[in-house]
């Protein structure tokens, strides 16, 4: 059996798991969950890809951005739309 994050568990097990590229800081973006700590939320990275930029694009636009960040996004997108009750 998987970890509680790996079966949807808390955003704090999620986090967790994805500590190393998510993080969450009080005092930024609103406490957003953010890219390795800088100033761009997983938000901000799923609203550009919705919006046609592809991950090139964005990693180009955005330098500071790692090619792994994205697995992390989708990740955390997935683990926490799992806990979203439609």
């Amino acid at each position: 059996m998987g970890s509680a994050a790996e079966q949807g568990g808390s955003a704090s097990d999620i986090l967790k798991a994805m500590a190393s590229r998510i993080t969450i800081e009080p005092g930024k973006r609103s406490g957003q969950p953010c890219i390795r700590g800088l100033r761009i939320t997983v938000w901000d990275v799923l609203n550009w890809l919705a919006a046609g930029m592809t991950e090139q694009q964005i990693l180009d636009d955005y330098p500071e951005l790692e090619f792994e960040d994205f697995r992390a996004v989708y990740e955390f997108a997935a683990k926490m739309g799992r806990r979203v009750a439609l």
